[in-house]
């Protein structure tokens, strides 16, 4: 039976690997133009806020704030049942 040994390679050193830049916190667009509540019936600029599926995007990735997020959410329901913008996809 014959014994095949792998080859070592070194890792590369720290200055040689890519460097896997860290991205940067989105700012909340709401906290940036000093927006005091989110209104409901901007249906456009709460569609931003929304996937083409219906749901309402995450914190993590639109970039709001805690506040503006809960805000935004209401907004959005209040949207939602006043026939502004819809529970589901077309």
């Amino acid at each position: 039976m014959e014994e095949t040994k792998k080859e070592f390679t070194p890792r590369p050193e720290r200055a040689e690997r890519p460097q896997r830049g860290r991205r940067r916190r989105k700012v909340c667009a709401f906290c940036v133009d000093k927006v005091a509540h989110v209104d409901y019936k901007d249906a456009g600029k709460l569609k931003k806020y929304m996937s083409e599926r219906g749901k309402i995007l995450p914190r993590r990735m639109t970039g709001t704030c805690a506040a503006h997020q809960r805000q935004l959410t209401e907004a959005i329901k209040r949207a939602r049942h006043i026939a502004l913008l819809p529970y589901t996809a077309e």
